[in-house]
């Protein structure tokens, strides 16, 4: 079959065969796939209305377009299938117990507590814990995610218990799905008094998509107006049937604040783990888990929480976290006290990581530095490329053609900084989908966690950005520079003022929108002519007001003869007027527009902006 030619070249045709390539692959990579020459496909997808070099990263819709031009099916690699076969080349598997059965060993549940916002999450931890968390969170809002483990006596037994706190608000709806991702048990925490409520659904709805078994603790039930059952009959809808009610979900009412039930709330949990999940895994092998949290600390560097899923991870192991890696220098529980190993189950602090990973990042433990290295550099690669791709997005000629036309839109850039990576995910997360239409683009260019520094600054004065600082602040002299430069650097602890800001950051950067709003109407009951004036149309004000170098436009039998008009004209009797209200009499004049009759009407208006 001859070759199809795409602006102007000459290209082999497929035959309708699957091209794998990764995210944000350029055209050389999709040149070596099909034995092309890579400057050929440049010009074909010039012919397709698209500009790229051969070397620039390309968004999946761009490289899709060009594959079925050529008769190729492109499939894009999902991250999981890549980093998948990334591992298998390194003779590495990730999320399988090595050994048969009888090398598991039971392990204790993690739990994650989910619930709508101010239902008392971290105060029935605290209680739980015997810690108070709440003073520290910004606004009493949990910002961040926080893992513990616990000691609780069940029927003579000492029995572990992991607890994953999950923040409450909306947008770290990414982060609460992370938390049911890697638990074995949800409990749902709703308040007595309040019943349920939509992040209490959405909560719910996470946890049955992560196919996890739930316990509702029914919170403050010591408050006046609690009532219990009415929580039961709501969650009842949603296919949480409590054993009262001959269900197979525990229900147990407590209260955090008065320490009502918090031992009846652990034994349901131990209760449903151990009637509805096999907890076993293989201490023995090298250890595999998920980030948690992960930050910055300054006197100790990169810190992140780890859950171990499976294995045992211990002082010394060379690990790779996502795109960080290093050797576990350091381990520390909750209570910053030092741990030497930590088997399934078990949240510790990780210190000896070069970089910061990501919240929800699975780590494992691989034989030599050089592995972790090398897997680390290879997916900061990969993911650079994404990201470049996802900027540079699908831009058209017809694209360029349409913004030069209209005015280009509004951007605003944004670099995001926190103190924790997961809170940073989340916040980037909420503003990417905030919904001010088409006219207005929001890009955050560059996300991170740690201080806001100089190099945050110049990239901020490059690209015109906005610097949001969420629980953190400028680096030594940075602010001095900023200044300086004119970069704006907003600073938050709690996320609904900063998504509050930049919403109206962003309906500030809208072009105003205007309506018509009627004025007044008037009928000609009579047509005088001037050969000065032209045409005066005699009329009689029926409805609102007629003002002088008002617009206008004349309507007759029901039909607009004629638009955009000016009321050029207005008089009583013979003196001018600025306007005339309704039930009087007035001669107008339309200025150069003389196709008046009796019995028009001359309807007036202006233009309004309208509130967004």
């Amino acid at each position: 079959m001859e070759a199809p030619t795409i602006g102007g070249v000459r290209i082999p045709r497929g035959d309708g065969r699957t091209v794998r390539l990764p995210r944000g692959a350029t055209l050389t990579d999709f040149a070596d796939k099909i034995d092309a020459n890579p400057g050929s496909l440049v010009q074909a997808l010039i012919g397709l209305g698209e500009m790229a070099t051969a070397t620039q990263s390309l968004s999946d819709d761009t490289l899709m377009l060009l594959g079925s031009e050529l008769n190729y099916s492109v499939e894009v690699v999902s991250p999981e299938d890549e980093d998948r076969e990334l591992l298998e080349s390194f003779n590495l598997e990730f999320g399988e117990d090595e050994g048969g059965d009888e090398a598991l060993e039971q392990r204790p549940p993690v739990v994650t507590v989910m619930g709508h916002v101010d239902h008392g999450k971290t105060k029935l931890l605290d209680a739980i814990r015997h810690t108070n968390q709440v003073a520290r969170e910004a606004g009493g809002i949990t910002q961040h995610i926080g893992a513990y483990q616990i000691q609780a006596d069940i029927d003579g037994q000492d029995r572990a218990i992991t607890f994953i706190d999950t923040p409450g608000h909306e947008a770290f709806t990414a982060m609460r799905a992370r938390g049911a991702k890697v638990t074995d048990i949800a409990v749902l925490v709703v308040a007595a008094d309040d019943g349920v409520k939509p992040q209490t659904i959405e909560a719910l709805n996470h946890a049955q998509a992560a196919n996890v078994p739930i316990v509702v603790a029914v919170n403050k039930v010591d408050k006046e107006g609690a009532d219990p059952t009415k929580v039961r009959g709501q969650l009842t809808e949603y296919g949480l049937v409590a054993e009262d009610f001959g269900g197979d979900t525990m229900f147990v009412d407590v209260s955090a604040k008065a320490q009502i039930n918090i031992h009846e709330l652990l034994e349901a949990v131990v209760l449903t783990a151990d009637a509805s999940l096999d907890l076993r895994a293989n201490p023995d092998q090298d250890a595999q888990g998920v980030a948690i949290e992960a930050h910055l600390d300054k006197g100790r560097g990169p810190v992140a929480t780890v859950l171990v899923q499976r294995g045992t991870l211990k002082h010394g192991d060379s690990i790779v976290i996502g795109e960080a890696h290093g050797r576990v220098r350091a381990m520390l529980d909750e209570n910053g006290d030092p741990v030497d190993e930590a088997l399934p189950s078990r949240p510790v602090q990780v210190l000896g990581l070069t970089a910061v990973p990501d919240a929800g990042d699975t780590f494992l433990v691989v034989s030599e530095d050089r592995i972790a290295r090398q897997i680390a550099n290879i997916r900061q690669a990969r993911e650079r490329n994404a990201e470049l791709a996802a900027r540079r997005g699908r831009r058209t000629l017809e694209d360029i053609l349409q913004g030069l036309e209209k005015g280009e839109t509004g951007t605003l850039n944004l670099i995001i900084k926190g103190d924790v990576s997961g809170s940073v995910e989340a916040l980037e997360d909420a503003l990417l989908k905030l919904d001010v239409g088409d006219e207005v683009d929001l890009r955050v260019i560059h996300r991170g966690v740690g201080a806001i520094t100089q190099n945050d600054v110049n990239l901020a004065t490059v690209d015109n950005a906005i610097i949001i600082g969420f629980n953190v602040r400028t680096a030594e002299r940075v602010a001095e520079l900023a200044e300086r430069e004119g970069v704006d650097i907003r600073y938050h602890s709690v996320i609904y003022a900063a998504i509050d800001e930049v919403e109206q950051a962003l309906k500030g950067m809208l072009k105003p929108v205007y309506e018509e709003a009627e004025l007044g109407k008037a009928e000609v009951r009579e047509v005088f002519r001037s050969s000065k004036a032209g045409n005066i149309a005699g009329s009689l004000v029926r409805s609102g007001v007629i003002r002088r170098n008002a617009k206008a436009r004349l309507i007759r039998d029901g039909v607009v003869v004629a638009d955009n008009l000016t009321i050029d004209s207005l008089k009583r009797f013979k003196d001018d007027a600025t306007e005339v209200k309704e039930g009087y009499e007035c001669g107008i004049g339309l200025g150069s527009f003389n196709d008046i009759k009796v019995d028009d009407v001359i309807e007036t208006f202006e233009m309004r902006e309208k509130p967004r």
